[in-house]
């Protein structure tokens, strides 16, 4: 291998190695931390995941993804009951639902694809809607199956909606004033507090975020 052999080689060496060294500063270090500096300056909350934190500053959960609110089950259950407490989410458990999601399960996200004239979808429903008037029917308000939204009996695609109606948020107010001993006026301004209304006035549906409004209702019992 002659001199010129050996400088041409360490010459070639040499430049790949700055590149490389140039290319990692570059696209490993710099750009990622101007990125990282741009989603935190101008989409702080979504970069961090749209959280949601109580009046502690206690994370509860994310915006974006649903979750239950349910009593730890019994002996010989097989799965758990809805604490009454709390406002409850579309279906996701088996129970007037079309989704695969059983418990909000964020590993597993799906539908079933069960078309409308489906005997065990049909059958879900019905267990769904009749569980709906029982939970929610107190002393001195009845729930009227004909009032029963959609979303009350079926579940999203997904199975990990986070918001229901305002229609079903309202459908739960009397339960959820009773079971807390609270003034039914000012849970329903707290429903009417947290409906966010259509994107740009066109876009969408009315919706409300049930761990956005459970999150202010547990602060409310605390005061």
């Amino acid at each position: 291998m002659t001199n010129n052999t050996v400088s041409s080689t360490a010459r070639v060496l040499g430049a790949g190695l700055r590149a490389l060294l140039v290319l990692t500063l570059v696209c490993g270090v710099l750009y990622p931390l101007a990125v990282t500096g741009a989603a935190q300056t101008l989409f702080s909350n979504q970069a961090n995941g749209s959280e949601i934190k109580d009046r502690e500053g206690q994370v509860v959960g994310s915006s974006l993804i649903g979750q239950r609110y349910d009593l730890p089950p019994k002996k010989g259950e097989k799965s758990p009951s809805p604490d009454l407490r709390w406002f409850q989410p579309r279906p996701s458990k088996g129970l007037g639902t079309n989704s695969v999601n059983t418990q909000y399960s964020l590993l597993l996200s799906g539908a079933t694809n069960r078309s409308g004239d489906n005997e065990e979808l049909i059958r879900w429903v019905k267990d769904a809607k009749a569980a709906v008037v029982k939970d929610n029917s107190t002393a001195t308000y009845k729930v009227n199956p004909t009032d029963i939204p959609p979303d009350a009996v079926t579940s999203s695609a997904s199975g990990l909606d986070p918001h229901i109606s305002p229609a079903y948020a309202k459908l739960q107010v009397h339960r959820v004033a009773e079971k807390n001993g609270l003034d039914v006026k000012k849970v329903e301004d707290l429903v009417a507090d947290h409906t966010t209304g259509r994107l740009l006035g066109f876009m969408g549906e009315p919706r409300v975020n049930v761990l956005e409004l459970n999150t202010a209702l547990r602060d409310l019992t605390r005061k």
